[in-house]
């Protein structure tokens, strides 16, 4: 049996947030696009075109009942189908912090669009700090899950991907916290517990 889409999803404050750094009617890959909500709204709203790579498959379904283009693909296998500059945008929306390729991964998001976003959970968040200090892992609405059972093999905070984009030679094009629905542009690091990035080859 087909999963049943609600077509007519609201978007997120967050998803909104998100969707302001793709330009309309640009070409996107949405790389771990889930359900497609993202794209979906990207192609009605901004005019943009596009495809999904997901391997989930009652993701890649839901996608199919959306009309959104999908591609059933594993990351860890790399992007080697696309040719360089391919696309205008490509999304990594919590996907980079599930990856063993991490890094490469985000070569990859650089060489096949002109410009990269990538969204994760911001380990920095002051909640999170006081949870380790207290002597145990965090446990928060971004990052809910316990650390013997959490999909992420990798945390990170704003401040490591600052340091990682220049070690990979990426010009870091605009970067914010992402907070309750609200942009936080002020010690973002501390302040919001997803990190937002736009980037592209320096």
């Amino acid at each position: 049996m087909n999963p049943i889409v609600n077509l007519t999803v609201q978007p997120s404050a967050d998803m909104l947030s998100i969707a302001r750094l793709v330009p309309p009617g640009s070409r996107v890959l949405d790389l771990g696009c889930g359900t497609g909500e993202l794209l979906d709204y990207l192609i009605r709203e901004r005019g943009c075109s596009g495809y999904g790579v997901e391997i989930n498959d009652a993701n890649v379904q839901a996608c199919v009942a959306r009309g959104v283009n999908v591609i059933q693909l594993n990351l860890e296998e790399g992007l080697a189908l696309f040719g360089d500059s391919s696309f205008d945008v490509v999304l990594q929306i919590d996907t980079l912090q599930h990856l063993r390729n991490a890094e490469t991964m985000l070569r990859e998001t650089a060489r096949v669009g002109r410009a990269g976003i990538v969204v994760f959970p911001n380990f920095g968040h002051w909640p999170n700090r006081l949870a380790v200090a207290r002597g145990r892992m965090p446990v928060t609405k971004v990052l809910p899950y316990q650390w013997y059972d959490t999909p992420n093999i990798r945390v990170g905070t704003l401040q490591d991907f600052e340091a990682l984009a220049l070690q990979n030679r990426l010009e870091i094009l605009d970067a914010f916290g992402l907070q309750d629905g609200r942009e936080v542009r002020f010690w973002p690091n501390a302040r919001a517990s997803r990190a937002v990035f736009k980037f592209r080859h320096a």
